[in-house]
């Protein structure tokens, strides 16, 4: 059993999605960095110079605190905000990997369109065609 599992980990579909799926966490890092310190605070100067991130609405009396984190310590929120940066974070996912699978698509139809070169002809067509052309010279 020990022997089937080391097969199976081991393909090398299983270590291509392995290495997929690490690739794919530091890049949704990068796409957080990307919507917090970049898009969202260019959004945020747009509609008031506020955090954007700090958009909410306490949803229990107990909530009396401008800032998201302390008032999510407070009581209920309604963080209407972060799931707007949320969505934005998807949006941008969603256009680059859109972006990457268009480019791929369009160097798979380039391949294909492309024509192949003929194979060349077998060693003993080379020879009937030198035949033929001696006899005709002659």
């Amino acid at each position: 059993m020990l022997k089937e599992f080391k097969e199976f980990a081991l393909k090398g579909n299983v270590v291509d999605l392995a290495i997929g799926v690490i690739i794919g966490g530091a890049f949704g890092k990068i796409v957080d960095s990307l919507v917090n310190d970049i898009i969202m605070p260019i959004v945020g100067a747009i509609f008031g110079g506020l955090d954007f991130s700090n958009y909410f609405l306490g949803l229990s009396k107990a909530v009396n605190s401008p800032v998201l984190a302390e008032a999510k310590k407070q009581g209920a929120v309604f963080a209407y905000g972060s799931f707007l940066t949320v969505v934005v974070n998807f949006l941008i996912v969603a256009f680059v990997l859109f972006l990457a699978v268009r480019a791929m698509n369009t160097l798979k139809k380039a391949e294909a369109a492309a024509p192949s070169a003929p194979p060349p002809p077998p060693r003993s067509e080379v020879l009937l065609q030198e035949i033929r052309d001696a006899l005709v010279n002659k």
